[in-house]
């Protein structure tokens, strides 16, 4: 099965931050408080960001 069914939603619910993330007939939800939230974003920018830098340096 491949990225191409795979399926993020973020939503609020009440005092929650709900990700849902749908592959195939599997669905997996995550709520998060604020705390939570925030840190996986910071968590998430930070290795996007080591990521992008990986994908400038070549290797000989």
């Amino acid at each position: 099965m491949g990225q191409e069914n795979r399926k993020i939603n973020v939503d609020i619910e009440r005092k929650w931050i709900r990700i849902t993330i749908n592959h195939g007939k599997d669905e997996e939800i995550l709520k998060l408080n604020l705390n939570e939230a925030t840190s996986l974003k910071e968590q998430l920018n930070s290795t996007i960001e080591d990521y992008l830098q990986r994908q400038n340096i070549r290797i000989d």
